[in-house]
């Protein structure tokens, strides 16, 4: 395939595709793992039908074992995705138990907003910061489901966003999900099970923590894209990664993969 130009749509995949297989990459095989539903779900599920086909999969809602019948499901409790489950049973036992111990290895979660360390807002969007009371937000988003449990227990997790500046903030307002907090060490000090995000990744690259202060920096590019671009369209003085690289474009098994797992085409959007 020829490098398309940057900011340009490949013609072989979308841009959520792309994001969806890079997402998918991260998957390895017999984890424990949690996803939600649109492209947290098909970014998971590609894994398990491309390299990872003992994936232990989960929903929030407590199906476990399953893979989609009949395209992705609407919930996380479909009939898509609770067919031939290996047992159907609760939130309780998904999030209270599995993840909320720790026995959870990775999940994926959504962000409407994801600032410099990792925290991601899904709950709304205020003019200015929200003060020393509580006030209504200017937009009313959809808030944490279970996002939060899966930030707070999780092994480590990956945040799914579209790479737009409105999107990646110096710092959220509110954190629905935390990532790191305000850097280095502070999960620990907060006595979080889980260990955090690993990877943001985006319609545009992937971004990864710093070892020691947990600032996100751009580790690599998707072949329609480019540094500048990113950097452009963060509205934190995002730092570049000395081993920052330009990402592989999906294969044609990779796409396969992708595709009979979205076989009704809902998520292929350009």
């Amino acid at each position: 395939m020829s490098k398309p130009q940057a900011g340009k749509e490949p013609d072989a995949y979308t841009r959520q595709e792309m994001m969806a297989i890079a997402t998918g990459r991260e998957i390895r095989d017999g984890e424990l793992a949690i996803f939600g539903v649109g492209l947290s779900m098909l970014a998971g599920f590609f894994a398990q039908a491309h390299h990872a086909p003992h994936v232990r999969a989960m929903t929030e809602g407590g199906v476990y074992g399953s893979s989609p019948v009949g395209g992705l499901p609407w919930g996380i409790e479909c009939n898509r995705i609770s067919t031939n489950a290996t047992s159907f049973t609760s939130a309780l036992d998904a999030l209270g138990c599995l993840v909320a111990s720790g026995r959870c290895d990775v999940g994926i979660i959504g962000a409407a907003q994801v600032d410099k360390f990792g925290n991601v807002n899904t709950t709304g969007i205020w003019d200015g910061e929200i003060g020393d009371t509580y006030r209504l937000p200017k937009t009313r988003l959809t808030g944490a489901g279970g996002a939060n449990d899966i930030a707070c227990g999780a092994k480590r997790y990956l945040i799914m966003v579209a790479h737009e500046p409105k999107r990646f903030v110096e710092k959220v307002t509110y954190v629905s999900s935390p990532g790191y907090l305000d850097g280095g060490d502070a999960r620990a000090r907060h006595g979080f099970v889980g260990g955090g995000p690993s990877a943001i990744i985006t319609t545009l690259g992937v971004l990864r923590p710093h070892p020691e202060t947990k600032e996100f920096e751009l580790a690599g590019w998707f072949p329609f894209s480019s540094p500048e671009e990113i950097v452009a369209n963060t509205a934190w003085a995002l730092k570049v990664s000395p081993s920052a690289h330009v990402i592989d474009a999906p294969s044609p098994a990779e796409i396969a993969a992708l595709r009979k797992v979205d076989e009704t085409g809902a998520l292929r959007k350009r």
